[in-house]
C-alpha cells in the first residue's frame, strides 16, 4: 500500500510539473501576443508566481516520493534498474534548473513588472522560457524512459 501510494504522489507531481510546462509552452505563450506587453507581462508575472510555487511544491514531492520508492525497493532486496538512477539524476538537474529560473530570470521579471521596466520584463521572461522548455524536453526524456525503460 506504501509502494502504491508513493508511486501516485510521484506520478501526480510530474504530471503537474511537466503538464504544467507543456500547458504554459504550447498554449499560453503563444497566445501573449494578443496582449500588448505591460499586459502581458503582468499575466505571465501572475502565472508564474502561482505556477512556481505549485512547481516548488511538485518538486519537492517528486523528490521526496522517488526516494521512498527507492529505499522500499533496496529494502526489499530488489536492484533498481538503469533508468531509475538516470531518471532520478535528470530529476536533479530539473529541480537545479527551475531554482534557476525561480532565482534568476523569474525574480528578474518581477523586479521589472514592479519597476514597469517593460524592456527588462520582456528579456527575463524570454530567459523563463528557455528555462521552461529545457525542463519540458527533459521531463518528457523522464517520462519516456520511465516507459519504455522498463
Amino acid at each position: 500500500m506504501l509502494a502504491a501510494l508513493l508511486l501516485f504522489v510521484h506520478l501526480i507531481s510530474i504530471v503537474v510539473w511537466v503538464g504544467g510546462m507543456a500547458f504554459a509552452h504550447f498554449c499560453l505563450r503563444p497566445a501573449l501576443p494578443l496582449l500588448p506587453p505591460p499586459e502581458r507581462l503582468r499575466l505571465m508575472h501572475a502565472v508564474l508566481t502561482r505556477f512556481l510555487n505549485w512547481v516548488l511544491a511538485a518538486a519537492l514531492l517528486t523528490l521526496s516520493s522517488g526516494l521512498g520508492i527507492m529505499v522500499l525497493a533496496a529494502r526489499a532486496g530488489a536492484t533498481m534498474p538503469w533508468n531509475w538512477h538516470a531518471m532520478a539524476a535528470i530529476g536533479l538537474v530539473m529541480i537545479a534548473i527551475f531554482a534557476f529560473v525561480r532565482l534568476g530570470p523569474y525574480a528578474g521579471l518581477a523586479r521589472a513588472v514592479a519597476a514597469a521596466d517593460w524592456s527588462a520584463g520582456a528579456a527575463a521572461l524570454a530567459n523563463v522560457r528557455k528555462g521552461v522548455a529545457a525542463n519540458l524536453a527533459l521531463g518528457v526524456l523522464v517520462v519516456a524512459m520511465a516507459v519504455l525503460g522498463r
